[in-house]
């Protein structure tokens, strides 16, 4: 060679290098098709999921700003909501009794309790098995502090005692919408 050009080899590798380019880029936009990441929410946690209430009085609005009017003030400290939207500064909760309303994330806790909404008692066992010896009853409209759940069992706390249920029959532990989302129709036309 008379010192002019380029060798073989570094063309090559500069092919190589924009194959590689080429292939990587080709990825980064499949990527996304083939593994969907869930919707980000500004908390970073998943919608729906379930918190409670942090204080015995909490105010529930009709949107998500204190511009909006208020529709009722929960009572109940540790209320199990569950949470089926947010903005930055605001949960829309779904209630056991099936209300829906706007709280502000500060009167929330990531604290997740249970409620026993049937109105019979509910057995807590020692070991997650029907069979297993009873321990204890959760008495209705009664909550618990959730531990765990696993197999269709969960094990709870209430008054000192800790024991496992059917996490059927415990309000808090669905993965399930639980409040119907009002869908609006466009008016129709006369």
């Amino acid at each position: 060679m008379d010192g002019q050009g380029e060798p073989k080899l570094n063309y090559s590798v500069k092919t190589s290098t924009l194959n590689f380019l080429t292939m990587l880029l080709a990825l980064a936009v499949c990527a996304p098709a083939a593994h969907a990441e869930p919707r980000l929410t500004p908390s970073g946690q998943p919608v729906p999921r379930y918190i409670s209430l942090k204080f015995d009085k909490v105010y529930a609005r009709a949107g998500p700003s204190e511009d909006h009017k208020l529709l009722w003030v929960y009572h109940v400290k540790g209320l199990p909501v569950q949470v089926v939207a947010e903005n930055s500064e605001w949960r829309r909760i779904c209630d056991p009794d099936g209300g829906m309303a706007w709280v502000h994330k500060r009167l929330t806790s990531g604290e997740n309790t249970v409620l026993r909404k049937k109105p019979t008692p509910l057995a807590l066992h020692k070991k997650p098995k029907a069979e297993a010896a009873i321990i204890a009853y959760l008495n209705p409209r009664s909550m618990a502090a959730l531990i765990k759940c696993e197999d269709g069992w969960c094990r709870v706390r209430a008054d000192k005692v800790t024991g496992w249920a059917p996490a059927a029959e415990l309000w808090g532990t669905s993965d399930a919408v639980q409040c119907k989302v009002a869908v609006r129709t466009p008016a129709r036309g006369r």
